[in-house]
């Protein structure tokens, strides 16, 4: 005969102080995790939002990134002419050769300073990329030594609002707008002429080339030639799969959440551990006397586990409550691929909780466990004796 959960619901409200102390202690263990996580969903996602499915990447083969990849004129000249790409409206191939260079800014606030992308990019490259749009000033006029910078940017390093400067070496270079990326990996760039950025930064060749092939077909046969094609020696990929790879900046984060969590949850399971037992202890009579009633020791046992699930269900959801203002709060992290700041969004989604109190109703059972047979194994004689 199973106990009524009834009788675990009035356990954890009498032993209120023990029970907030149980609660606030896996809360807390649950929503430092669930942060971790939100923030390396955040970065996957920052990834995995770039590009147009239609495009093609191109860059050299063995290169991991565009900002490690060299991308000849000749090579440029040879792709746009290919008869896989599509033309315009005036007739021009809907290519563009770009260019990854890397400068210092200023964070607002007197925090120092950080690494921001700056990316060169020929009049199709807007054209590429219809998910940016202009909100603010007007784009960059080519040869005139003009960038316009994303609008997360904008906010985050000093003198970058529209008619700010950005100094790339001894070049002072004027910000005359600023766009939106919609949460894109491109939120944490600056553009520029590709032909200027290369005289600026003094580079002879590109980093990739961005082209829209006619249609499907026309894509596989593009990805394909460029593939076999042993002169070239570039590699060709959808721009939306190239950035589904870069992930890597979220991968330690992931570990940490799991050591750290690990570890976390090993100081709660004591924590649930301690209540449980010091609850045992003081109910020494009342468990006696439910062995006397008929109940079983698998019935204690069962509902000590309940109880102590209960406890860290309720955890969990506490957890939960406190991770959720962090959803959508936007913030900046090291991307390892390029070592330039990358601006992302935490996301605390609805699976996030969901694993969160489950990972804390597992830490309740596991830390219920050794005082649940504690309680089963009392003598029945010396509980209803205890004082």
């Amino acid at each position: 005969m199973a106990l009524p959960l009834k009788y675990n619901f009035r356990n954890v409200v009498v032993r209120w102080r023990s029970s907030m102390t149980t609660v606030l202690g896996i809360g807390a263990v649950v929503a430092v995790v669930i942060v971790l996580r939100a923030m390396a969903r955040g970065i996957e996602a920052s990834s995995g939002n770039t590009g147009d499915p239609r495009n093609v990447l191109v860059v050299r083969k063995g290169s991991q990134a565009e900002s490690g990849s060299l991308v000849t004129r000749e090579h440029f000249r040879t792709v746009q002419y290919l008869d896989e790409v599509a033309r315009n409206e005036n007739g021009e191939a809907v290519a563009s050769a770009e260019v990854i260079v890397m400068v210092t800014a200023p964070r607002r606030g007197g925090g120092g300073e950080a690494n921001t992308l700056l990316r060169g990019i020929t009049p199709r490259g807007i054209e590429l990329r219809p998910q940016v749009r202009l909100v603010d000033g007007r784009w960059f006029d080519p040869g005139h030594r003009e960038v316009v910078v994303s609008r997360r940017l904008g906010r985050r390093f000093e003198g970058f609002e529209v008619g700010g400067t950005l100094r790339a070496g001894p070049t002072v270079l004027s910000i005359v707008g600023h766009f939106d990326a919609g949460g894109s990996a491109f939120d944490s760039e600056v553009w520029l002429d590709a032909d200027e950025a290369r005289s600026i930064f003094d580079r002879e060749q590109y980093s990739s080339i961005l082209v829209r092939p006619r249609d499907e077909a026309a894509l596989q046969s593009l990805v394909n030639r460029v593939e076999n094609d042993k002169q070239l020696t570039l590699r060709a990929e959808r721009e939306v799969d190239y950035y589904a790879k870069q992930t890597a900046t979220a991968l330690p984060i992931k570990i940490v959440a799991s050591l750290l969590g690990g570890a976390m949850s090993l100081g709660a399971v004591f924590a649930a551990m301690n209540t449980m037992y010091a609850s045992v202890a003081s109910r020494t009579r009342e468990i006696g006397t439910l062995r006397v009633l008929g109940f079983s020791r698998r019935a204690v046992v069962a509902s000590f586990l309940i109880e102590g699930g209960i406890l860290a269900g309720i955890g969990g959801a506490v957890g939960c409550l406190l991770a959720l203002p962090m959803n959508g709060y936007s913030a900046g992290t090291l991307d390892f691929q390029t070592f330039a700041e990358t601006l992302f969004e935490f996301r605390v989604t609805p699976d996030l909780m969901a694993a969160g109190i489950a990972f804390a109703v597992s830490i309740g059972v596991v830390g219920s466990l050794l005082p649940a047979l504690r309680a089963a194994r009392l003598p029945v004689i010396s509980a209803l004796k205890s004082l």
